[in-house]
């Protein structure tokens, strides 16, 4: 179940395009970025940005975590000349700023289901401008910003079971 915050910025448009050349909608996502692998981002590549937009912000989450949704990823002010993000992704290079995951660190927190398989659920959003987040800033406080400045966004899931 999503939030009110979490409803308003998911309004907007869901016009943006994302997919990984690591895994499919729907489908399991390679070991290597699990907790039980390298621990790193996967790629991502996405198309329909608005032209308008003023920068980009990416958030992984699982909805399948016990108690409640655990957000494990939540990057902000990527440029919106990019096309996607590499694999292991380095973002302060390209002048974006990452916040706290639900695990109380800053960056990528790979899936780590505790039992069975999850869903995780990556979203790119196009903003109308830059966000005014520090670094650090945790997961409501993207969603809060998002709800205000979210004008398209896009959606792909992948699925991670526990090995």
């Amino acid at each position: 179940m999503l939030s009110p915050v979490h409803q308003k910025a998911l309004r907007a448009p869901k016009s943006i395009s994302l997919r990984s050349p690591e895994f499919q909608h729907g489908s399991a996502m390679p070991r290597e970025y699990s907790a039980w692998g390298e621990d790193v981002s996967p790629p991502l590549t996405w198309t329909g940005i608005p032209s308008h937009a003023g920068a980009l912000a990416v958030v992984v989450d699982d909805p399948d975590a016990p108690a409640g949704t655990f957000t494990h990823w939540t990057v902000w002010n990527l440029p919106t000349r990019i096309g996607g993000l590499e694999r292991a992704a380095r973002i302060v290079p390209l002048g974006a700023i990452e916040g706290r995951n639900d695990a109380g660190r800053d960056g990528w927190c790979g899936p780590e289901p505790p039992s069975g398989t999850h869903r995780y659920v990556f979203r790119v959003f196009a903003l109308d401008h830059t966000l005014e987040l520090p670094p650090g800033a945790t997961p409501d406080e993207v969603w809060r910003a998002l709800a205000l400045h979210t004008i398209a966004w896009g959606e792909l899931v992948g699925t991670f079971t526990r090995p």
